[in-house]
């Protein structure tokens, strides 16, 4: 007896059984999209490296370095072609990341450097 896949007629985007949802076919100008934007932002976090903006450098760097993750993320590991459950994870790694980062600066804004 063949395995059959059991795909139900109320739940389209197989949220009960995410691995058995269609793959998405990504096209070659889509990727070459992707790329020339990670190539743009690239050069545009190279110019500004160039500007002094005193405080806001590593603020802006990082903003642009968070961007082009997001959208490594979301095509190249195909993030966004998948179902709510695994974008919740997703989301639910970063919400913890953003979690640790404010525990560890908020333990390093309060100390009282060089007053002991």
């Amino acid at each position: 007896m063949a395995h059959e896949i059991h795909t139900d007629a109320n739940d389209p985007s197989n949220v009960t059984n995410p691995e058995h949802a269609q793959h998405h076919i990504v096209t070659p100008l889509q990727y070459t999209y992707v790329f020339a934007t990670l190539l743009l932002f690239t050069g545009i976090t190279v110019g500004a490296a160039y500007v002094d903006l005193g405080w806001a450098n590593p603020v802006i760097a990082l903003g642009i370095a968070c961007f082009k993750a997001c959208i490594v993320i979301l095509f190249f590991m195909h993030a966004a072609y998948q179902s709510r459950l695994i974008k919740m994870t997703i989301g639910a790694g970063f919400f913890l990341f953003i979690v640790l980062i404010t525990m560890t600066l908020t333990d390093y804004i309060s100390r009282a450097w060089g007053m002991w």
